[in-house]
């Protein structure tokens, strides 16, 4: 490959346009429910995605890739884990000690690590294993306050319910990778696009329809609010490209580590619109979660 690193800029802005739609969708929250502002994901992504995908074709002069048993199978797998670990986040964004459990979650990495060498065979270099381990130690720090380390170890079903969470999250992972690779034609941006229009199409049917039978409250609230749902599903559109992408280019453990750099990115930001200051945790978490980020590099650089 030309260009090894292409993957580290086109992650960045991933993780960015992930900080800018989580905001979005914060907004959201006030206004239609958690789960109204969780499908505007998936339905308004869906355009944009779409629109990606036609001008990726349109320069390239490439086709819509043709999708086998294996291509497909991979997306649907990586369409419905997305679905449930966002579920499972919800479950824990319910309970007390959030920080706790987002903790488990944000064990992503470690988990995307294994299973891509077990699923995939994607080995990483030793530095990048002490990297993934670094930053997710970061995000541990920083997500928990020093006097509810006890609880790491004493919510049982907080702990499942993370676990679970950070497992679906880095099965999909692995699964979008996966279908991106078994493509048997296309350039990788043509491939990766083409898989993130095919999620979409499936989330979109799978929870919108579940939305407008169980909850049709948040699905017409999403509905009136698609000013605002508009910029979201942009914003999640462009990331979720960017974050395909680049799982098309390294082993996804390593796009899912180095886009924890949303946490500081997050923090800055939040800091500068609501003016709190970081709490010492945070900011040892935050060095951690940088240093971790530069072995990463560090063990590409080479």
């Amino acid at each position: 490959m030309a260009y090894p690193l292409l993957w580290v800029p086109i992650t960045m802005v991933a993780a960015a346009g992930q900080v800018v739609r989580n905001g979005a969708q914060a907004n959201l929250t006030g206004k239609i429910g958690t789960l109204g502002a969780t499908q505007v994901r998936f339905i308004y992504g869906l355009p944009f995605a779409l629109l990606f995908l036609l001008l990726a074709l349109a320069l390239s002069g490439e086709a819509f890739p043709r999708f086998d048993e294996a291509a497909l199978a991979w997306t649907v797998t990586g369409a419905i884990c997305q679905i449930g670990g966002t579920a499972m986040m919800l479950v824990v964004m319910g309970r007390r000690a959030f920080g706790v459990a987002y903790a488990y979650i944000k064990t992503e990495p470690v988990i995307v690590a294994l299973l891509g060498v077990a699923l995939l065979g994607d080995h990483l270099p030793l530095l990048a294993w002490f990297a993934v381990g670094t930053v997710t130690a970061g995000v541990l720090v920083a997500s928990v306050k020093p006097g509810e380390f006890a609880a790491l170890v004493g919510e049982g079903r907080m702990i499942v319910a993370g676990f679970v969470s950070g497992g679906l999250y880095g099965l999909s992972s692995i699964a979008f990778r996966g279908a991106i690779e078994a493509l048997p034609e296309g350039g990788f941006i043509t491939r990766s696009l083409s898989v993130l229009a095919l999620t979409l199409v499936i989330q979109t049917v799978l929870l919108g329809a579940w939305l407008a039978l169980s909850n049709r409250a948040a699905f017409m609230g999403s509905l009136r609010e698609w000013r605002e749902s508009l910029g979201a599903g942009f914003a999640g559109a462009l990331s979720s490209a960017c974050f395909f992408t680049a799982f098309a280019l390294t082993p996804a453990a390593n796009v899912r580590t180095l886009a924890l750099v949303e946490l500081p990115l997050a923090a800055i930001v939040s800091g500068r619109l609501g003016g709190r200051a970081m709490a010492r945790h945070e900011l040892g978490g935050m060095a951690l979660v940088m240093g971790g980020v530069a072995l990463l590099l560090g063990s590409y650089a080479a």
